[in-house]
C-alpha cells in the first residue's frame, strides 16, 4: 500500500461539518469532565479505537495527548496487551473492553453482555454514556482519516 495520498481530505472537503464533528469532541469531553470520567481514561480509549481501526492520525494525535495529561510511555505502549498487565484500574479496562468491543462490530455485530455488564458495574449510567459518546465520535474521526489516508505531519 503507497503511502502517498491524492484522496480527498474530507475535514476540508466539508470544513463546517468536521467542525461539527469537532465540536462534539469538546461537547464529550466537557460531559465527561461534569460526570468525573477520567480524560485521560477517554484518551487511551481513542488510542485504542485507532490501533483496532489503523488510523495512524488518531493514534498520534491522542498519544501525544495522553502524554500532555501526564500519561506514562510504558502504559501506552502495553495498550494493545492491556489485558495480561496490572497497568491499567478497573475504570480504564471496563473502557477499553469496551472500546474494543464497539470496535470490531463489524466482525461480531454486537456488545457482549459480559463487556457491557462490566462496564455498566463500573461506571453510572451518565458516565457510561460518556464512554460510549467518545468511543463512537472516535469511530466517526477514525473513519474519515483512515478513508482519506490523513497523514501525520512531522514534530
Amino acid at each position: 500500500m503507497s503511502m502517498i495520498t491524492t484522496r480527498a481530505q474530507f475535514h476540508e472537503a466539508l470544513p463546517d461539518t468536521f467542525k461539527r464533528l469537532l465540536n462534539l469532541n469538546q461537547h464529550v469531553e466537557r460531559m465527561a469532565e461534569e460526570h468525573q470520567v477520567s480524560l485521560l481514561t477517554l484518551e487511551l480509549v481513542k488510542i485504542r479505537c485507532s490501533q483496532i481501526n489503523g488510523c495512524a492520525y488518531c493514534a498520534d494525535l491522542h498519544i501525544g495527548r495522553a502524554l500532555e495529561f501526564g500519561e506514562q510511555h510504558r502504559r501506552i505502549e502495553m495498550l494493545p496487551n492491556w489485558r495480561e498487565t496490572v497497568l491499567y484500574s478497573e475504570q480504564e479496562r471496563a473502557a477499553l473492553g469496551l472500546a474494543e468491543s464497539i470496535s470490531r462490530l463489524a466482525l461480531t455485530q454486537e456488545v457482549s453482555d459480559a463487556v457491557y455488564d462490566e462496564a455498566a458495574r463500573i461506571f453510572g449510567e451518565q458516565q457510561l454514556a460518556v464512554v460510549v459518546w467518545a468511543i463512537a465520535e472516535i469511530q466517526a474521526f477514525n473513519a474519515l482519516n483512515v478513508t482519506s489516508r490523513k497523514p501525520i505531519t512531522t514534530p
